[in-house]
């Protein structure tokens, strides 16, 4: 469908963000209503911004990361856009999915993470904060919980209840390492991960759970793992065409676990519930008085935060 430039005020009620990763790139389960492209102060994000409602009138946000046609790599990933766009249509939680490697032997491919930390891998290549120098000021976000953990308390048992039946099943409080990429690890570095505590390992959840956090929005990660990383020295290590052949059935799943949770989730977030240690959080951790930040920065980040910046 192509995409359509639409006011934001004449859209929905949308709390509820999803980001597709690779493989997962619609939610074709449920009903589409328009696509919107919003311009913002970083640029496009990634792909046109679906809007699609589910069951009982609620409505839910979708973006592909990598792209329509997976056409960003993950180095190049306009997040900045991506989380901006999304922070602009009223999105308050992101529900972000991301196929991984596995670094444990007990997390085999097909089986479903929600992780509770991060290791940064990622090489100050990508652009990893809105308070950059076009922003005339500085802050430091708190870092140390990476996911919004009232979000992860709500969000595991609804997953586990979802995979019921479908022999998947759904690993916790796991440590998901960060690495640049496009290419894979060295059998030395997928060692070096495990020895350091990893136990999953992707290419996207950096600088995304960084931004989410500086735009206050609750946000957590919902990893499907594709393959054992090259960690096995029995094994060939892993491979792109390895990878797709376990992608298609992960992304159907995927499907299934959104669509089973998406409505719920519109609820707890609307009564504010998974949303107390994140809203605010940015406050004191701006390193200037906002009313003193010159018009360039105040506009730019009035995108995200407009209760600071306007």
């Amino acid at each position: 469908m192509a995409s359509a430039q639409t006011d934001s005020s004449e859209l929905p009620k949308v709390l509820i963000g999803v980001i597709g990763g690779s493989g997962l790139y619609d939610l074709d389960n449920l009903t589409f209503v328009t696509k919107v492209n919003p311009d913002t102060p970083w640029g496009h994000p990634s792909s046109p911004i679906t809007i699609a409602r589910l069951a009982q009138d609620v409505h839910v946000a979708f973006i592909a990361r990598h792209g329509i046609g997976h056409v960003h790599s993950p180095s190049s990933v306009p997040a900045r856009a991506n989380i901006a766009a999304l922070k602009s249509l009223g999105v308050k939680a992101i529900i972000a999915f991301s196929a991984v490697g596995s670094l444990r032997e007990e997390i085999a491919p097909g089986d479903f993470i929600i992780p509770n930390q991060i290791i940064d891998r990622t090489k100050g290549i990508r652009p990893s904060t809105f308070f950059d120098d076009d922003a005339c000021v500085v802050a430091h976000a708190s870092f140390g919980d990476p996911f919004a953990n009232k979000l992860l308390k709500w969000l595991a048992p609804k997953v586990k209840e979802a995979l019921e039946g479908r022999n998947v099943k759904l690993h916790t409080e796991k440590t998901v390492i960060c690495m640049e990429g496009p290419q894979f690890s060295t059998r030395a570095e997928s060692k070096m991960y495990r020895m350091w505590g990893g136990d999953i390992i992707n290419m996207s959840v950096l600088p995304e759970a960084k931004l989410a956090r500086e735009a206050e929005i609750s946000y957590a990660l919902v990893a499907t793992s594709t393959d054992y990383d090259a960690w096995r020295e029995d094994e060939e290590s892993v491979t792109a065409a390895e990878v797709f052949k376990i992608l298609k059935t992960n992304a159907d799943t995927s499907r299934h676990v959104a669509a089973h949770i998406l409505e719920e989730l519109h609820a707890v977030v609307e009564a504010g519930e998974v949303l107390s240690e994140v809203e605010g959080s940015m406050k004191f951790s701006i390193m200037r008085d906002p009313l003193q930040v010159p018009e360039q920065g105040r506009k730019r980040l009035s995108y995200i935060l407009p209760q600071y910046f306007a």
